[in-house]
């Protein structure tokens, strides 16, 4: 993991742009920092920058800007399967002077071509440049795992791991994109990654997961995709099959996650996702697994008994994180700064809490169960697209229907998903996903609104819902907290879930093998049974942390009252009255909680950027 920026165009960079931009680099990468430049004869420069958290091959040798045979690569990720790759190198002759996967995947690309990166299991976002033709290819992983900004002005391009890295390198300040920050106000984090423009500054683009964009004398000349998600569904297959063929696929996920030169860490919850990667380590591969949990203070949302449980029977070291209120206004403010964006949900401030003590016990890596929900379906909604796509088959309608009934209904909070029906009356129903737009809308000070739309990936209303999620909706989102949050305190952040051969096989699962008596995520619970705890598969419950903005923020006290009321750029946006009102309550409902959280991070993204 590490930091990787640079460009590409018709005029020369000035060293005090490269210089500021290395200097803003060095959380991501603080073991070694460098930039390398070239001039072709026709006038091209281009510039790779790279600031190294070593991981793998922990020698300076391995340092980045890298290159073999007149390539170059700034590459920020990680190659799981480097040794694998590297016995085909071998074969064929090649002699590779490092034991890093950033020359593995350099030199597989340089002898084999770019076909290669079908082969690569692993996640990536890196700048190759081929000094012959003046080619520079910037490509991603397929997931979006790691982040790759571009910026395109009349020099040329500007890329980079981080935004404010771009503007580092540019030299001045970005425009706030304000269409974004009313989508941000409005309907919440599951909009911002519907459309190409995922910044809150205009004209930052990011490049697309699984796709290569190519750049001659700073014009892009093709973007290309080298992967695509395979959406065919095998309805033959059993259960039976699915389960055996997801953990035989989960288990090979986790052992390439288990590769590294530094110690890692888990990011540990009372929920089946985390726990069966923990499980995995620990029993399959006997690796001494240190768990870190947020602890919650919202009764709602606690799992201490859980976690307990799993600590108890898996005998894994375990550390408690307390979420600090002390402090929130400064610490939420770094973390605006450092996401050059607002935070999108107070989990993200929590979960930077539990990167830093991950940092503080001297770990590099941690390990999260990111897109369990989307691959095995885990979330409310999905148990209601599941009853619309079973309908046809009443006797197993009704027993799901009736398990429903038992184990999911209480739990529902969301008004639209008490309704079993919900799907099977209008399969394009989509509110419950915009809850609270219609709300929100009302504290604004002109009207916005923007209707709901996904990717149509597939005619299975579950499964295309699950897509959408994963590649538009929730995941996104959550890489790109978790990645800031991490790198802030040199931390890697790795998700075995993220595997392109246990997506792909789990993509292929029948609907009707996903749900089972009530109980989301069926066939990874029955995946790890035997490896992990049983009291951890068999609890339906769904926690995910969350706490009240007031929690946190003290609207007592007169010196924050007064900051939050004070003239700001963000009452262009919003109505001081409705903030008022809302300050001024006792109690605040879950929705107008999660407005005020809103309108505190555009206030201080406002502040930092636009001002």
């Amino acid at each position: 993991m590490c930091g990787i920026a640079g460009y590409q165009g018709r005029s020369p960079l000035a060293r005090e742009r490269i210089d500021a931009c290395l200097a803003l680099m060095s959380r991501r990468g603080p073991d070694h920092r460098e930039a390398r430049q070239w001039q072709t004869a026709s006038g091209t420069h281009t510039v790779l920058l790279h600031s190294r958290l070593s991981i793998i091959d922990l020698d300076p040798r391995a340092n980045q800007p890298m290159g073999f045979e007149r390539s170059w690569i700034s590459l920020n990720g990680e190659i799981y399967n480097f040794l694998e790759r590297r016995s085909e190198l071998e074969a064929a002759g090649v002699a590779l002077n490092t034991r890093s996967d950033t020359e593995v995947l350099l030199a597989s690309i340089s002898r084999f071509g770019w076909e290669v990166l079908d082969k690569c299991e692993g996640m990536w976002a890196f700048a190759l440049y081929h000094e012959a033709s003046g080619r520079l290819t910037l490509s991603r992983d397929r997931f979006g795992e790691k982040p790759l900004y571009y910026f395109v002005t009349e020099d040329g391009i500007y890329f980079a791991s981080e935004i404010k890295f771009i503007a580092a390198l540019i030299g001045r300040k970005l425009a706030v994109n304000h269409d974004h920050l009313w989508r941000y106000l409005v309907n919440g984090y599951k909009a911002l990654y519907k459309n190409s423009a995922h910044a809150f500054f205009q004209g930052i683009r990011e490049v697309k997961s699984g796709a290569n964009l190519v750049c001659e004398r700073g014009d892009i000349v093709s973007e290309r995709r080298y992967w695509r998600p395979a959406t065919a569904i095998d309805d033959d297959m059993t259960f039976a099959e699915a389960v055996s063929g997801a953990k035989e696929r989960l288990i090979r996920s986790v052992e390439l996650r288990l590769r590294a030169d530094v110690p890692l860490a888990f990011c540990m919850s009372g929920g089946v996702d985390s726990n069966a990667l923990i499980s995995i380590a620990k029993r399959v591969f006997g690796y001494d697994v240190h768990g870190f949990t947020i602890v919650n203070t919202d009764a709602r949302y606690e799992e201490a008994d859980m976690v307990d449980l799993a600590v108890r029977e898996l005998g894994v070291r375990h550390t408690a994180v307390p979420v600090m209120t002390d402090g929130f206004l400064p610490g939420l403010r770094a973390l605006v700064r450092q996401h050059d964006a607002p935070v999108y949900t107070i989990t993200y401030y929590a979960q930077w809490m539990l990167q830093k003590a991950i940092a503080d016990s001297n770990y590099r890596i941690s390990i999260s169960g990111t897109a369990a929900d989307e691959l095995f379906s885990g979330y409310y909604d999905h148990h209601l697209a599941y009853l619309q796509e079973i309908k046809g088959d009443k006797a197993h309608h009704a027993s799901s229907l009736a398990s429903w009934q038992k184990h999911v209904k209480p739990m529902v909070r969301n008004p639209h998903l008490g309704n079993p029906d919900l799907f099977v009356d209008d399969p394009e129903f989509r509110d419950h996903i915009y809850l609270d737009a219609e709300e929100f809308s009302r504290f604004l000070t002109v009207p916005w609104s923007e209707p709901f739309g996904e990717t149509n990936y597939s005619n299975r209303l579950l499964r295309n819902r699950m897509l959408n999620e994963l590649f538009h909706e929730a995941v996104p989102v959550i890489l790109h907290e978790d990645d800031l949050n991490a790198m802030y305190f040199s931390v890697e952040n790795r998700s075995p879930f993220l595997d392109r051969d246990l997506f792909e096989f789990c993509n292929s699962i029948p609907t009707r093998h996903l749900i089972n008596d009530g109980k989301a995520k069926a066939i990874l619970r029955e995946s790890v049974r035997g490896i992990a705890p049983d009291g951890i598969i068999d609890n339906p419950r769904k926690v995910g942390f969350n706490a009240p903005i007031l929690d946190y923020l003290d609207v007592r006290d007169p010196d924050v009252r007064n900051y939050l009321l004070d003239d700001s750029p963000i009452y262009d946006y919003v109505r001081k009255d409705r903030i008022e009102q809302l300050i001024g309550a006792s109690d605040l409902p879950n929705s107008q909680s999660k407005f005020l959280f809103y309108f505190l991070n555009s206030k201080i993204f406002l502040e930092e950027f636009a001002a």
